[in-house]
């Protein structure tokens, strides 16, 4: 049984939680509900900008690939209306690149696919601004590319003709390795 968590979480535990996967976005609103929070759910970036200007969440954890956009809208609407609002950016698709833009854009933390509700529930509550420690396990040539190809794909704001063009490889190619998860 998880732990109620109110007195962590303060005055206003209103949640938006966004994410496109139906059966994870429900079981981690049941979660995060054991734990105190007031959950919502939408299921793409409409609904949850649609939700982030009506009633801004005090805590949100927002999907960066949803089926109808950029999760980062979302963060971006929840910034304009609510700027003390803590947001963590899920992802399965991890990289410095993605992370470093949600940050930019305003989310407190950014999580890689799989979390669960403790992961989330720590980053939403983390009031700890020290760094982390270091990684035993630097990153393989490949993942340093795919972060290369990330950190030029943010640049030129997701833009894959202008990304390939800039990294001098074909635009198929490039769209093929953006579908894919991240290497380890």
């Amino acid at each position: 049984m998880a732990e109620d968590l109110s007195a962590e979480i303060g005055p206003d535990p209103s949640l938006l939680l966004v994410d496109d996967d139906e059966p994870f976005v429900k079981r981690l609103a049941k979660a995060m509900e054991k734990r105190g929070f007031a959950p919502e759910t939408a299921e793409s970036v409409a609904a949850g900008r649609a939700i982030a200007l009506s009633r801004p969440p005090a805590y949100a954890v927002v999907d960066l690939r949803l089926e109808d956009g950029n999760g980062l809208d979302v963060v971006e609407a929840l910034r304009e209306r609510r700027p003390d609002c803590r947001i963590v950016v899920l992802t399965g698709y991890g990289a410095i690149a993605t992370a470093v833009a949600a940050v930019k854009a305003g989310a407190t933390d950014y999580l890689s696919k799989p979390a669960d509700a403790n992961d989330v529930t720590n980053a939403l509550l983390s009031r700890n601004d020290a760094l982390p420690d270091p990684s035993e396990n630097p990153m393989s040539a490949d993942r340093v590319r795919w972060e290369h190809i990330q950190r030029v794909y943010e640049m030129c704001d997701r833009n894959v003709s202008e990304t390939a063009r800039r990294l001098s490889m074909h635009r198929r190619t490039l769209q093929r390795i953006l579908a894919k998860r991240s290497p380890k």
